[in-house]
């Protein structure tokens, strides 16, 4: 008897995979017709165009032929014996004008130019859209309290990607595709009539769903229909992982179409217990700063100089990429209760104060925090590693020089606070006491080398050898004589998250002279940009190019000597925030040229933020 049902079990099974064997054969058969017609409508149009061409080119000569017999009768015309001709005719029964036309006939006359053959002019073509090209903002007139004023818009990066090994097709709204465009390769746009068309170009790795509420897809997320079921069906049949994104709205509204995917991930972490109970695989995917956009990078024009209330500086009628602009416009914000905390994170990573009295040193400590809370990049490691993708990226380990200029114990208490180093790099009188100290000071995590500075090289030199001793995606030169915050390497290899620099440092920053007890500042608003210098305290570079560009064997100025090698082989440098970082000196002449007191007295209370 078991047999039997065994034997009917599997004559059913049977059935069902031919039933969906043949299922398949007619939509692969489908598909088929489809790409033929498909390559039937691009030949047709091919043959149009082409004929479009050569009737272009046909209308063009004819237009050359006009011209040219244009120019053939203006040019009789014009001729001396026309012109005779002309003056006997009308002057034969008048002596006076027959004399009068004469001696205009007489005189030269400027001939006609022959026309040239000009080429068909050209279809005007569709520009080719970039990613992000389509995501930019577009509102460039901001209005508070009936006064207009116009701002240049923040250009949203196209790229660099994070994972450019992964491909992604996104169904998102504006907010959720500014989060997820950088963390992989992102096919956006498609419909529930080309999907297969449009994803077949470029076989994605995972398919996200958001929780939409607009667009071609937004019927189908809150009833599902047959579009939805078939996109889902196409992604099971190629392997492709489904998740669905509920991002706002109640859980009810979305849990059908939720079911129908391998995962389900939340922003809102207050309903997780919902959706754990709605389905096996549920987690939390939060909101999050994208660093690419979310940054203090700043607007063309400056800053407003005015604190806005939320209200003013995002009314409803911006999009999403006219709001980054708008993040990064007034001097200050004032929030009420209640703002949602991804938003409050947004706004101060992008270095605008939140509170009714501004203060710059508190902005930059909010948007530290606002990163220490997790960018969406870290985000989405976690997310990806829980639906069982490779999140690799590429790190930001660093590797510190410390050259023999000065106390190497101070060095090393500064160095033991910073976070992100892999790497410690010593050059001090006596390698081995160096080490030993080190030992004790750094925390085990960080690998230290330590040699014996040799005394017949200058400070460029000894630091060019150690360069080569350095394993780190990035080097920096921590100079013995200078005051360091605890952030300070946690803030500068920030920068490389949302620039396209390979060289980062600070071209502003604080000084503090001993002997005239006196705190300066340097270049001040020379923060937040590329620059063409930066100072060699603050110096952190890409381990690679800095190898290419190597520095410059010399006692005094190496720093200068390595930004005109930068200058010359357009290595882009960018000069980052002025705080975490003191130049000490007993005095420094070249500073006061570019440098405005600050007072006499400290700077840590000034620098240190």
């Amino acid at each position: 008897m078991a047999q039997a049902e065994r034997a009917a079990e599997l004559a059913r099974l049977l059935d069902a995979a031919q039933a969906k064997l043949a299922e398949a054969e007619r939509a692969t058969q489908e598909l088929r017709e489809v790409n033929t017609r498909l390559d039937e409508v691009e030949r047709e149009l091919a043959d149009t165009r082409a004929s479009e061409d050569k009737l272009r080119r046909e209308l063009a000569e004819q237009r050359y032929q006009t011209e040219v017999a244009r120019w053939k009768l203006s040019s009789m015309q014009v001729a001396r014996w026309s012109r005779l001709g002309d003056a006997i005719k009308s002057g034969k029964r008048n002596p006076v004008r027959l004399a009068r036309g004469l001696r205009r006939a007489a005189k030269p006359v400027k001939r006609p130019a022959a026309p040239k053959r000009r080429p068909a002019p050209a279809v005007p073509q569709a520009a080719e859209e970039k990613p992000g090209a389509a995501f930019q903002a577009k509102e460039s007139v901001r209005v508070i309290e009936g006064a207009s004023f116009k701002l240049k818009p923040f250009r949203v990066p196209t790229g660099p990607n994070t994972r450019p090994h992964l491909t992604a097709a996104v169904i998102a709204g504006p907010h959720a595709e500014a989060l997820l465009r950088y963390e992989w390769r992102q096919t956006v746009g498609f419909t529930p009539r080309d999907f297969a068309r449009v994803l077949a170009q470029e076989v994605p790795h995972l398919l996200v769903v958001e929780s939409v509420t607009g667009g071609p897809w937004a019927g189908e997320v809150r009833e599902p229909g047959e579009d939805l079921r078939a996109l889902l069906a196409w992604c099971e049949e190629r392997g492709i992982r489904t998740v669905f994104w509920h991002t706002g709205g109640d859980v009810a509204e979305f849990r059908a179409a939720a079911s129908l995917f391998e995962y389900v991930f939340t922003a809102l972490p207050d309903t997780l217990p919902a959706w754990r109970a709605a389905h096996p695989r549920a987690g939390v995917l939060r909101y999050a700063i994208q660093p690419r956009v979310h940054n203090p990078l700043p607007l063309a024009g400056g800053r407003f100089d005015r604190v806005l209330t939320l209200a003013e500086l995002l009314p409803d009628h911006l999009t999403y990429p006219d709001l980054v602009t708008s993040y990064r416009w007034p001097k200050g914000v004032s929030v009420p209760p209640g703002t949602e905390p991804w938003r409050l994170a947004e706004i101060a990573a992008c270095g605008t104060p939140i509170g009714s009295l501004p203060d710059d040193r508190r902005a930059h400590a909010a948007m530290r925090q606002a990163y220490a809370e997790g960018t969406m990049t870290e985000r989405v490691d976690d997310f990806l590693e829980a639906i069982g993708l490779p999140a690799a990226r590429a790190t930001l380990h660093v590797s510190v020089i410390v050259p023999p200029t000065g106390d190497l114990e101070r060095a090393l208490a500064q160095l033991a606070g910073q976070a992100g180093v892999r790497q410690a790099v010593l050059l001090a009188p006596d390698a081995d006491v160096a080490a030993k100290r080190a030992g004790e000071l750094l925390p085990g995590s960080v690998d230290v080398v330590a040699r014996t500075a040799d005394p017949r090289l200058s400070t460029g030199g000894a630091l060019n050898r150690a360069v080569d001793l350095c394993e780190g995606d990035l080097v920096a030169v921590m100079d013995p004589r200078d005051l360091y915050g605890e952030h300070y390497l946690a803030d500068l290899s920030r920068a490389f998250l949302y620039t396209t620099a390979d060289v980062v440092g600070k071209a502003s920053y604080y000084a503090y002279l001993e002997d005239a007890g006196a705190t300066l500042l340097r270049q001040p608003g020379a923060e937040h940009a590329y620059l063409p210098e930066i100072t060699g305290g603050t110096l952190l570079a890409r381990r690679t190019v800095l190898r290419g560009l190597g520095i410059a064997d010399v006692a005094e100025g190496w720093d200068e000597v390595l930004m005109r090698q930068c200058r010359a082989d357009n290595i882009r440098v960018f000069s980052s925030d002025r705080f975490g970082y003191v130049r000490v000196r007993r005095e420094d002449p070249a500073l006061l040229g570019s440098a405005r007191l600050v007072e006499y007295g400290p700077a840590i209370p000034h620098a240190m933020a």
